[in-house]
């Protein structure tokens, strides 16, 4: 099966394939560059640009961390991976996560419009108002995640009504996928929830709308998994994971070795300081967080509005604007590796055009 390019607004994506946000670091602008370079969609994730070329772009730091959500997410740091992301990719549409759960969502919405961002993609909540932060960038493209046909009518509804305005794609994720999911720990389980039972509902969904892209994520793995999304009726798939993988990929040598070293049985679900059941490697770190001897939880960075200020860090036993960036700077016995439910299944290290290679032509 070849593949039709994925058009997502005025932006076409000639392989439809999305590369996940993954953050502490680990898709900025060498992978996001390199994905879209090789005609796949790369997507920088928003998400602690504090520390990006460690720290030079956080105006204030404290025992070392950006403070607040406004060093956390920093507009220097997010402009400069753009703009390095651009060395890679030139013109071609480059994407930007930013999780609808942060603390300045609307700020760094706006922050990633003045840097040159083509497509926004959000999840982690339900983004009823992300239009308010793009009105003066209308080629901006706006893509929802969620993880049903309802959400997705409802925040057709919402937008509709008060922007006069609709997604220009959707990204559907099962409950496979690595870091925070849509479903609480036993709908993650459910038959019905699972990725090849929801595209079906979603896309009649979003054709009710008027034609939305329909791009399915959460544990896809290879060309045959994309085909079997495709015959469902998605136009795209997205993939994070798999490209932890790569030479590429921004994040540290030693989050691939865990990676590398990981056997099906540790990749887990686990309590997160958002709320949501969040996917990854059980690793040192957890079994100090199940016996309470965890890193003590100071929050400097204020990263995620459900938190509260460091109250669901505690009921937890992490902070994971801490432990997410001690992944990005290598620590192996304090840092959180999130993956999704196939990530045991990466043996090698390969390039991002292998790869892309291997995802439209075949193993």
């Amino acid at each position: 099966m070849s593949y039709e390019p994925l058009k997502i607004g005025k932006h076409v994506i000639e392989k439809p394939i999305v590369q996940g946000g993954m953050g502490v670091g680990i898709s900025w602008d060498r992978l996001a560059g390199s994905v879209s370079k090789e005609g796949g969609l790369g997507v920088i994730s928003a998400v602690g640009t504090g520390y990006y070329e460690n720290k030079v772009h956080a105006k204030k730091l404290v025992a070392d961390r950006p403070l607040d959500a406004a060093n956390f997410y920093s507009k220097e740091g997010l402009a400069a991976i753009v703009t390095n992301a651009r060395k890679i990719c030139g013109d071609k549409p480059l994407a930007a996560n930013i999780l609808y759960a942060i603390n300045d969502y609307g700020r760094v919405v706006t922050d990633a419009c003045e840097a040159g961002i083509d497509i926004i993609i959000t999840g982690a909540g339900l983004p009823t108002n992300m239009p308010e932060f793009t009105a003066d960038y209308p080629d901006v493209a706006l893509v929802p995640i969620v993880s049903s046909a309802k959400a997705l009518m409802i925040i057709c509804k919402r937008w509709q009504k008060r922007y006069n305005r609709l997604p220009d794609a959707v990204v559907l994720e099962g409950p496979k996928s690595g870091g925070h999911q849509g479903f609480t720990y036993e709908q993650c389980a459910l038959e019905e929830n699972q990725l090849e039972n929801l595209v079906r509902p979603v896309v009649e969904e979003a054709a009710k709308w008027g034609d939305i892209p329909v791009i399915a994520a959460g544990g896809i793995w290879d060309k045959n998994d994309i085909d079997a999304m495709m015959a469902l009726g998605a136009r795209g798939v997205q993939m994070g994971t798999r490209f932890i993988g790569t030479h590429e990929c921004d994040a540290h040598e030693n989050f691939k070795k865990v990676l590398l070293a990981a056997k099906e049985e540790d990749i887990q679900l686990m309590s997160s300081p958002v709320g949501y059941p969040a996917r990854g490697v059980r690793t040192n770190l957890i079994g100090l967080i199940e016996k309470r001897e965890g890193p003590s939880i100071k929050c400097i960075s204020n990263c995620v509005a459900p938190c509260n200020r460091g109250e669901e860090a505690k009921e937890v036993g992490f902070c994971i604007a801490d432990r997410l960036s001690d992944a990005y700077f290598g620590d192996m016995e304090l840092g959180l590796f999130f993956s999704g439910t196939n990530g045991y299944r990466i043996t090698e290290i390969i390039s991002v055009k292998e790869l892309m290679d291997k995802l439209t032509e075949g193993e």
